[in-house]
This record gives structure tokens, C-alpha cells and sequence, in this order.
């Protein structure tokens, strides 16, 4: 049988340590899939990119993110939720920078991966909760964290939302300071596939999906995890403990729609997302 082939991208950091195990040891072949990762630094917008371009298959993508721009017309679906917890995002400010609280971040830069990034959308939610008049905000377009850092460092963004596990070895370097965080009202990550790949390869994808959740259970039960998820992405093991015990993938494959139905009416609210593009979300965003 040939193998088909597929490929997907997501975030070079832990949450995805399923999927990286899986393809090494060959889970994915096993089903006659090849599947193909890359790492998308750029987060969530480069994904949405990819979708758009076909230069991906398949994204591992924040829910937020995915949910908007299927809304408005990426030809896509979400296949499931990926992760079923809340995503905690650090607000991070100049390490040599007199701001201590957030409150202090109003009327300021914040440096942003892409528009409709999640670094972008969780800026505008926090600022919701501030109270602050969201369309006074100001972003710096930087591509991945790497350009946020820079940003900081060289006083072209004055706060960055990134999330705290993955800044915290920078935070320790002193490129940065975290003074705070925000987290998702929602499970963060999900699976979203092109329609043509699920038109040709539905079944298939279920099934990866499948292999994947199982993975992930491996992952949370396995005691030498912390040691692996330390090594591989250069994190202390205290922080890869708390990490582990605030996050639970998908295990099962289960629905939550009225996780979506909050995501919606969150970014409808915000003049993220317009009344007309959320009609008939269900429809638009899954696999029916």
C-alpha cells in the first residue's frame, strides 16, 4: 500500500511533543500516512497561511485564531480540539523597563506574531479586561518570538503576550520580564485540516487524530516525561511539572461545541469577528 502523504505544522514547543514522538516512532505509518511536521514559529497567522497557500496540510493552531479565520472564509474545518485546557499566557514587558503591572501597558506598544495571531487576539482580550478602549491599540508586526524579544529589547514594543512556559528560559537570560498573564476563557489548541485534504483523506485524518490522543496519554502518565519535555525544549523540570499538571490533551476525541459557541461570541463582542461571518458557525467551522 502507498503511504499517503500529509503534511502538518505546528509550534516548536511542548504541547506538540505528542505528535513528535509519534512520527518517530512510526505510529503514522503504521496507517499508511506519512506525515510531514514543521515548525511554525510564527505561531497560529503563519499557520493560517499555510492553510490558505496549501504549504500545510494540517495545523495544530489556537482556537481562537482558527475559529476567526474560518469565520471569514479559510477553506478549512476544525477536525477537534487538540488540547483541552486553557493556554496561560505571560504578558512580558523590557527587562530594564520601570513597568511592574499591567495597568501600566495601556496606551503602549505590544509586539504581535501576525495579525489574528494569538499574541494578537489575547492582547486585545486582555485589554478588554483592563477595561481599556481596545481600538486605542498598538501593535508591532515581529513574526515569532524571536522578533518580540528584539522588540522589547530594542524598545520597538513596550508589552509581548507569549506563553510563559515557552519565554520563561528568556526570562531567566533577562530579555525579558514577566509581570503577568492572561488565560484562555477556552481549550487552546485544535486540529484543523484543509477541505480538500478531508474531502480525500477524512478517514485517514480520524485516524491520525486518534493515534495522536493516544500519544498524548502516553505523554501524561509517562513519569520520565518531565525529564523528556526538559531536554527537549530547554526547560527547568519545576516548570515542566506545573506545566503538565495545568494542561490535559484530548484524550478521547471528545466535542466541545459549547467551547466554540464562547470563543464566538468572545470575539463577536470584541469587534473581532462580525455578526453575519458567526451565522451558522457550526456548520462553517466543522466537519459535519
Amino acid at each position: 500500500m502507498t503511504a499517503v502523504g500529509l503534511k502538518i505544522g505546528g509550534v516548536p514547543e511542548h504541547f506538540n511533543l505528542p505528535w513528535r514522538l509519534a512520527i518517530e516512532e512510526g505510529r503514522f505509518r503504521e496507517i499508511g500516512l506519512d506525515l510531514h511536521w514543521s515548525d511554525m514559529g510564527g505561531g497560529t497567522g503563519q499557520m493560517i497561511r499555510g492553510l490558505e497557500t496549501g504549504s500545510i496540510d494540517i495545523a495544530v493552531l489556537l482556537t481562537e485564531g482558527i475559529t476567526k479565520a474560518i469565520l471569514e472564509g479559510l477553506d478549512a474545518k476544525i477536525i477537534q480540539v487538540y488540547v483541552t485546557t486553557p493556554l496561560h499566557w505571560g504578558i512580558h514587558v523590557p527587562s530594564n523597563s520601570s513597568i511592574k503591572n499591567v495597568d501600566e501597558l495601556k496606551d503602549k506598544t505590544f509586539a504581535i506574531s501576525r495579525e489574528g495571531s494569538g499574541s494578537h487576539l489575547m492582547t486585545i482580550v486582555k485589554a478588554s479586561q483592563e477595561g481599556w478602549e481596545t481600538a486605542n491599540l498598538r501593535f508591532n508586526v515581529v513574526g515569532d518570538i524571536y522578533g518580540g524579544l528584539w522588540a522589547l529589547e530594542n524598545n520597538q514594543a513596550q508589552g509581548f503576550l507569549w506563553e510563559k512556559y515557552t519565554t520563561f528560559p528568556y526570562t531567566e537570560q533577562g530579555k525579558c520580564r514577566y509581570i503577568d498573564e492572561v488565560v484562555t476563557p477556552w481549550p487552546c489548541f485544535v486540529i484543523a485540516a484543509r477541505n480538500e485534504v478531508l474531502e480525500k483523506h477524512g478517514n485517514l485524518v480520524k485516524r491520525m487524530c486518534d493515534i495522536v490522543n493516544r500519544k498524548a496519554l502516553e505523554v501524561k502518565k509517562d513519569e520520565n516525561s518531565v525529564e523528556v519535555i526538559s531536554w527537549r525544549y530547554n526547560l527547568r523540570s519545576k516548570q515542566v511539572e506545573n506545566w503538565l499538571i495545568e494542561t490535559d490533551w484530548n484524550y478521547d476525541g471528545i466535542e466541545f461545541p459549547h467551547a466554540f459557541n464562547k470563543v464566538i461570541k468572545y470575539l463577536t463582542k470584541l469587534d473581532l469577528l462580525k455578526d453575519e461571518d458567526a451565522d451558522m458557525w457550526q456548520e462553517k467551522l466543522f466537519n459535519l
